[in-house]
């Protein structure tokens, strides 16, 4: 009796947990969150600088780490694509796969985006860089990169000023001309004239976002000729100044490197402490991606354009370096207090920019 008694119990278990699991399988019981996916061009999320940056918003909207990306394959993922050949295939892979949100992250990207999107209606997009399209589906990042390249601009001004060096040099290393790209060059220019105005200022664009030794040559090349700090906004192109400068300071040369996006302070340590890159102006990507996935997860997400702005903490400029001291970081705290209060205006184009008195007319960047 005691045995009939335990199998109707055994039997009774099993119909209880198969019940469970087919209303289970009528959707969702406990809310698990968003899926979503990064999609980058051929750096990948190991450029240390903007594809970092959004991996980085990813993982921090998981709760997780560089380190322990507990939850990938399971909540996120990212695929690279080795050649601008792959865009459309690796959105429309990543569409059919059924991720609630996909990124894609760089101008680059608008074209291939704008036909998937319009082909898959019903799907999110978040896309990084570009404030053109017309989707109702895709959410637009736009950034103020000329504001923070103007607090970078206005640190290695004053790091010259203080270091004593006689009618200073400053270089701008580019990675494909466009629009995005002119921002963060006019941006850091108009900060150093505020500070030196009579300063002299080269740029150089490498036309890749992954050729660090062209960058590398280039930087050699402006040092050596008394250039004595240089900003890149070039992706993984950019790592080839912060390497230069490295081996410049490590052998007692006084020439800077100044980062982009992510804070680069470790990428230019050529010691236990000491850091090539001064100070790295940062674009906060990650605050975009995480805007993007809660707008999903709280049923707000729409197509349309999002600013962040240094009032918005969109951008900003990293004070990791010791070298940059507190009278320097004083003043850019005051100098971002008045951009972002409008006290300071800084010009975003080309064409606004060659405007203002003692601009360089002979920049290579352009608007379009």
């Amino acid at each position: 009796m005691k045995k009939l008694f335990c199998v109707v119990l055994v039997l009774a278990s099993i119909v209880s947990i198969s019940c469970q699991r087919n209303t289970a399988d009528l959707g969702p019981i406990v809310d698990m969150g968003v899926t979503v996916r990064l999609l980058t061009d051929a750096t990948g999320v190991d450029d240390k600088s903007f594809n970092a940056a959004a991996w980085r918003g990813i993982l921090e909207f998981y709760g997780d780490s560089w380190a322990h990306p507990r939850q990938r394959g399971a909540a996120y993922d990212w695929v690279t694509a080795q050649d601008q050949s792959m865009y459309i295939p690796n959105l429309r892979q990543t569409t059919d796969e059924g991720y609630d949100l996909i990124i894609v992250n760089g101008f680059t990207w608008d074209e291939s985006l704008s036909i998937v999107a319009n082909d898959n209606p019903y799907q999110k997009y978040l896309i990084v860089d570009v404030d053109w399209l017309e989707a109702d589906n895709v959410m637009q990042a736009a950034y103020a990169e000329h504001e923070g390249s103007f607090l970078v601009g206005v640190a290695a001004a004053l790091k010259a000023l203080e270091d004593g060096i006689v009618n200073p040099r400053f270089g701008f290393i580019g990675g494909m001309p466009g629009a995005v790209i002119t921002k963060f060059e006019v941006g850091y220019v108009q900060g150093i004239l505020s500070i030196i105005p009579d300063a002299e200022i080269v740029d150089y664009y490498v036309g890749s976002w992954n050729e660090p030794a062209l960058a590398k040559i280039q930087a050699m090349n402006w040092y050596d000729s008394g250039v004595y700090a240089i900003f890149s906004a070039a992706g993984n192109s950019g790592n080839g100044t912060i390497a230069q400068a490295k081996e410049y300071r490590a052998a007692g040369r006084n020439v800077w490197a100044i980062g982009v996006d992510s804070d680069q302070f470790e990428e230019g340590l050529f010691n236990a402490r000491d850091s090539a890159v001064l100070t790295s102006m940062l674009k906060r990507v990650e605050n975009s991606v995480k805007y993007a996935l809660n707008a999903v997860k709280n049923d707000a997400f729409t197509g349309k354009v999002i600013v962040f702005d240094l009032k918005a903490d969109g951008v900003g400029y990293s004070a990791a370096n010791p070298a940059l001291s507190s009278n320097i970081v004083d003043r850019l705290e005051l100098i971002k207090a008045q951009i972002a209060n409008g006290n300071i205006a800084v010009a975003e184009t080309l064409a606004d920019a060659m405007k203002l008195p003692g601009f360089p007319q002979n920049l290579r960047a352009i608007d379009d």
